[in-house]
């Protein structure tokens, strides 16, 4: 699968996360971006040794969208610490089973405090008060509703919005978590929306990483990207279709 690039220099290397492909390696030792950029660079370019490609953030396996990677642990650290401070600015399109036609055009936030299972993987809201909660914050825009199949029946239909998630922190799974609690669970969210609690085997979350904003490492250039997905497999909301 070739990688679209969509930005690169001495620094850092912008591209598109493909949904289904790991961020990093993992337990299923799946051919994962950090390896893709690194065959690609020796393949593009005349290095010794094998090339370095730091990891700063992530997407989630079933996610797609624009993630940026250092070339140098200069830029890696830099990044890091832009990420740290809440410095690097995302925003996401999302479909959320939710009929929420009376809404759009509307702009709303969530502020929770979320906390994480090692053993699981999994993330969940909890306390202000639990000392290992962290504070979580977005907001998220309403963009326009339409029919939507389930996945999990061809034949079975749903009313879905699709919705512009502005993040404001970074924590493990915050979209997916919030939304859900806030009964807006996204489409396809095996782990967190109830809707898809029951369905075995793989299908991909409707999110898609769309805008990425931060500040060159080297050269201090604030830098922002944007990249609409090409499809959408999930509705066919005319927003996107407008975009592209």
């Amino acid at each position: 699968m070739k990688i679209n690039i969509l930005y690169e220099d001495n620094y850092i290397i912008v591209c598109e996360k493909p949904v289904g492909i790991p961020s990093q390696s993992d337990k299923t030792s799946d051919y994962d971006m950090v390896n893709r950029l690194k065959n690609y660079i020796h393949e593009t370019t005349d290095v010794n040794g094998e090339p370095y490609i730091g990891i700063v953030h992530r997407l989630d396996r079933p996610v797609g969208g624009i993630m940026v990677f250092a070339k140098t642990p200069f830029a890696a650290k830099s990044l890091s610490e832009q990420i740290r401070l809440d410095k690097v600015h995302k925003k996401y399109l999302a479909v959320v089973t939710a009929d929420l036609s009376k809404k759009v055009g509307k702009e709303y936030s969530l502020t929770d405090f979320l906390v994480k299972d090692g053993r699981t993987n999994l993330s969940k809201v909890t306390s202000k008060r639990d000392a290992n909660g962290k504070k979580a914050e977005l907001t998220y825009k309403i963009l326009e509703t339409a029919e939507c199949k389930t996945q999990k029946d061809e034949e079975e239909m749903m009313k879905a919005s699709l919705v512009e998630v502005t993040l404001i922190t970074g924590r493990h799974h915050q979209i997916r978590v919030q939304m859900s609690n806030a009964k807006l669970g996204l489409w396809g969210d095996t782990k967190y929306n109830p809707k898809y609690k029951d369905y075995k085997g793989w299908i991909n979350v409707a999110l898609y990483s769309y805008q990425l904003r931060f500040t060159h490492p080297k050269t201090g250039k604030e830098m922002e990207f944007q990249k609409y997905p090409l499809e959408n497999p999930f509705c066919n909301f005319s927003f996107i279709k407008n975009l592209l």
